[in-house]
């Protein structure tokens, strides 16, 4: 492993390390990795925050060939731009990165669905497509959070099947129970466009016109609660939050956003990405209820940038309800949009530059260890407890 280097961060001790790892229940116990990161010049913090958090991606676009989705507006990608890369591995890119696992997506409401029936279509077919990526990787997803800790403590990597946009329902919550057959442990309510037949509730992205969350969508969320899915709002308007948060029963995550205070050095690109940014309050709400925001790398120029807008959504939630939700393409190797290509000149992989950055800015192993996968854990282990 290379491009995490001692000489980068603020000094610490080793007896002061040490002191600070065994804190938090001794959750760190140093082995001998750590004096061999010493011996390669690498900074031991780093690799023994990474091998004892359970790290997590709580959203990640995952698109085998043949997936690959396309904008709702504008024209389609071009080849240079597209989410898959020929050749890379989901569970190489996800063992380089150093996270344990991702919440895997794919954005439904960007494949071709014409008419009813198509997002099913869609939707089952990209499963199909991430059962075989999952065979090759020799992987398997995580039902629960034994499953997760089990990956871990194996040094094998897995995913939390998610998908982006739950309009594959059309009214009908059967289908919220055939996902979960399939392995989704994880929704995504809502996109961009809404289910052709019934829609869920208003998005963050266009004008209101279903008064937030619908019945139909109250539904859904109270049975992916029974169930043991985890109800996801990103993308979603603040009053369709509220009506979520008056119905559930377990905590709600928002998987990928940002405060409406960090817009970047980018005018263009702040103003187009404004309605999906949430303000503190947004976000306030969601932690008082138990649940997480993740705090995607999009409108952070820089890793230092990224760093700095978890650290801001914790002075404003607490840092008990914070994660990491990249927005990025596991299986890109385009700078900028790919994982474990974030920001230029990234290397040593994504949540190990992630979480070193993090020290350099003077988070505790502690803080780390909770934005890094405790927290998401914490919220996967209640919501999915007493099923299989």
């Amino acid at each position: 492993m290379t491009g995490v280097l001692r000489n980068n961060y603020p000094s610490l001790s080793r007896r002061a390390f040490l002191t600070t790892a065994a804190g938090g229940g001794g959750a760190m116990l140093l082995g001998p990795a750590w004096l061999k990161a010493a011996a390669d010049g690498v900074d031991p913090r780093v690799v023994q925050l990474v091998s004892k958090t359970i790290g997590i991606d709580m959203h990640n676009h995952v698109h085998p060939a043949g997936t690959e989705s396309q904008p709702q507006q504008g024209p389609p990608r071009r080849q240079e731009e597209q989410q898959q890369t020929p050749g890379l591995s989901m569970a190489k890119e996800i063992k380089q990165s150093g996270l344990t696992a991702i919440c895997a997506s794919y954005e439904l409401d960007f494949a071709p669905n014409s008419k009813p029936g198509d997002a099913l279509d869609n939707f089952l077919g990209w499963l199909t497509a991430i059962d075989a990526e999952l065979e090759k990787g020799h992987m398997r997803r995580a039902l629960n959070l034994k499953d997760m800790k089990t990956a871990h403590d194996n040094g094998q990597p897995t995913i939390v099947q998610s998908v982006e946009g739950a309009m594959f329902i059309e009214g009908r919550l059967e289908r919220v129970v055939e996902a979960y057959n399939r392995g989704v442990r994880h929704l995504q309510l809502l996109h961009q466009r809404d289910d052709m037949v019934s829609p869920l509730g208003d998005t963050n992205t266009a004008p209101a016109h279903l008064g937030g969350l619908t019945a139909f969508g109250a539904g859904v969320v109270k049975e992916c609660n029974r169930l043991g899915i985890v109800v996801d709002l990103a993308h979603a308007s603040h009053e369709t939050v509220l009506g979520a948060l008056k119905v559930a029963t377990q905590p709600l995550i928002v998987s990928h956003t940002s405060l409406n205070s960090r817009t970047g050095g980018n005018p263009r690109m702040a103003e187009m990405m404004k309605p999906r940014l949430i303000s503190k309050e947004h976000a306030k709400v969601v932690a008082d209820a138990g649940g997480v925001v993740g705090v995607w790398t999009k409108l952070a120029d820089s890793l230092k940038e990224f760093v700095e807008s978890i650290k801001a959504m914790g002075d404003a939630v607490g840092i008990d309800h914070v994660g990491i939700g990249s927005d990025t393409d596991l299986l890109s190797s385009r700078e900028g949009q790919g994982t474990n290509k974030a920001y230029r000149g990234l290397n040593g992989g994504f949540f190990r530059a992630v979480v070193g950055e993090m020290l350099v800015q003077g988070f505790t192993p502690d803080d780390i260890g909770k934005v890094g996968g405790g927290n998401f854990c914490r919220v996967f282990g209640k919501v999915t407890a007493g099923h299989a």
